[in-house]
């Protein structure tokens, strides 16, 4: 029962991945569509009101100029709203001003998409600031990456240019996040999630206690949080808490809400490269590297935990710890394997609680770059490691490599190195960098190989961007808000402008005709080929530290 669960909830995704990724090219091609009719009034207006006149494309330059300085005033609204919410409207619950080194990881956390959260949403912030900056940064920092995602498939497929910023920002939020987000809301209410301002329910418990149970805005701040993968939760446990995720249904629906718009993009890009082959040859590497991985998951979940069943304990139902009830190792193991693979972040269970080899899934799947990847991020990283496995494949005949009609040389190379080495130093060095200092191993609740293992999540997630953590880390100090939070804005930015630069430079290169030579990247061989390339690299990269710690742990317990 627990194979067809997963089996039915991948068919509906498949089902729902051609007209998805139709309607998002028919969004950002900028060519006249239905859509222009039910949308294009609605965006001339805000045009206007913010001073928008002119919607040509840019350069690449411009381009992330533009969306640099998008997410810098952002950041100090956030910010600012974060520092000052003690004296703000709809706080009925009296949460103070946020502490600086905790604002900053805060604020740095959700405009970089990845809600890594340090603090309890249902006793750190206000309604207020869960709306205005919590909701806010949701929307606009999806809608950014979303953004550069379509601007660097413009570059590489060959348009006139990348794309104007505000435009595709502009479109995203009205054609895509805002009304998925409403219906889904609708959704959520209607299954019980609550969405209201009144202040905390005090009930009368069965002892005779008075108890006090937080509530709020949480079915519209829930859709946002799966549709945009960013994945903070209203509630400090996320959607393992039964406000946020109440059952079965819910949990699916969230797991198709996180995992659509990633896995229809590449769907999207074969529309633009005219060549649709191209888009599903993208996503069936993306798929077999999720199920091979989502398979290591739901067997190590499924076979218990190794010290428990030795104690001669009944584990006939699998590793039940820190997982709900409601959901069973199945939805646990397939939330937990989506979440880390569109970068979204949600757990509706504890990863600090997973077997040895069940946590390797999540971070495998976060220092492989996300696979299907959030905002476009899994698209973006894929079509970089394409790019790397054709000049492989080039250098191995002996013939200048070649990409959608263009030439692969020197300058993309070089900026690609960057995009695939910023990934592991960010995580590995300031892994290593926790273990010299008190102010890092201080903060580790479990001895021995399971808290490197936390240490080595909490970066992991922090640079790519995906937001969940080993819980049992102490992890809101000083030094670790510092340090991921600058983790959390090399992992965003420097490869977002590498690869920015790498579209600008293709659509600066004349098109190469296609001969009897050329080597093909539509077909089953080269997608053996791209996934040689992400496992090699990321093998040869992690596969020391991974021995370190879940492996080391496994053949301890055993």
């Amino acid at each position: 029962m627990g194979i067809l669960q997963i089996v039915v909830v991948i068919a509906i995704l498949l089902l729902l991945v051609k007209p998805v990724g139709t309607y998002l090219y028919h969004v950002f091609s900028n060519e006249p569509n239905r859509t222009d009719r039910i949308f294009g009034g609605f965006e001339r207006g805000i045009f206007k009101l913010s001073g928008l006149k002119k919607h040509g494309g840019m350069s690449w330059k411009r381009y992330a100029l533009s969306f640099l300085t998008t997410n810098i005033v952002l950041v100090a609204f956030g910010y600012l709203f974060l520092r000052l919410q003690g004296g703000l409207p709809l706080n009925p619950s009296g949460i103070g001003e946020m502490e600086q080194t905790l604002s900053f990881n805060t604020v740095i956390s959700f405009i970089t998409n990845t809600n890594l959260q340090h603090y309890s949403g249902e006793t750190g912030v206000s309604y207020f600031s869960q709306m205005a900056v919590m909701t806010m940064l949701m929307f606009t920092s999806a809608a950014s990456g979303f953004s550069v995602a379509v601007a660097f498939v413009r570059g590489i497929t060959g348009r006139s240019s990348v794309g104007n910023f505000f435009q595709d920002f502009v479109k995203a939020h009205t054609r895509v996040f805002l009304p998925l987000a409403l219906l889904v809301t609708l959704v959520m209410v209607g299954l019980h999630v609550p969405q209201t301002l009144k202040p905390m329910l005090e009930v009368t418990t069965l002892e005779g206690q008075t108890q006090q149970i937080a509530i709020g805005p949480i079915a519209s701040l829930e859709s946002i949080k799966h549709l945009g993968t960013n994945g903070g939760g209203f509630f400090g446990a996320n959607s393992a808490h039964p406000f946020e995720n109440p059952s079965p249904l819910t949990n699916v629906l969230e797991i198709l809400s996180m995992w659509l718009l990633p896995a229809s993009l590449p769907y999207m890009y074969g529309k633009f490269a005219k060549n649709k082959r191209q888009g599903w040859m993208l996503f069936s590497a993306m798929m077999t590297l999720f199920v091979l991985l989502l398979g290591l998951n739901y067997y190590a979940e499924s076979q218990g935990n190794p010290a428990i069943n030795a104690m001669g304990i009944d584990a006939s139902q699998g590793s039940m710890e820190g997982k709900e009830v409601r959901f069973g190792i199945a939805q646990s193991a397939l939330f937990t394997t989506v979440t880390t693979a569109a970068t979204t972040g949600s757990v509706n269970n504890m990863h600090d609680t997973l077997t040895p080899l069940g946590g390797i899934t999540p971070l495998a799947l976060m220092m492989l770059n996300n696979v299907f990847g959030g905002k476009g991020v899994g698209l973006v990283n894929m079509l970089m490691y394409a790019i790397l496995g054709v000049f492989l494949c080039g250098l191995m005949v002996g013939r200048t490599p070649e990409f959608l009609g263009r030439k692969i040389e020197a300058r993309e190379m070089k900026l690609i190195a960057i995009a695939i080495l910023i990934h592991p130093l960010i995580i590995l060095a300031p892994t290593a960098g926790a273990f010299l200092t008190e102010l890092g191993k201080g903060s580790i609740t479990n001895p021995g190989f399971h808290g490197l293992t936390q240490v080595l999540y909490e970066y992991t997630s922090s640079a790519a961007n995906n937001g969940s953590g080993f819980e049992g880390l102490a992890d809101n100090t000083s030094f670790w808000n510092m340090t991921t939070g600058v983790v959390m804005l090399l992992g965003r930015y420097v490869s977002i402008i590498a690869m920015l630069a790498v579209a600008g430079s293709m659509i600066r290169k004349k098109p190469v005709p296609e001969t009897i030579g050329t080597f093909r990247t539509d077909n089953v061989l080269f997608t053996g080929i791209l996934i040689g390339t992400v496992l090699i690299i990321g093998a040869l990269t992690f596969l020391p530290v991974i021995v370190l710690g879940p492996i080391a742990e496994y053949l301890t317990l055993r």
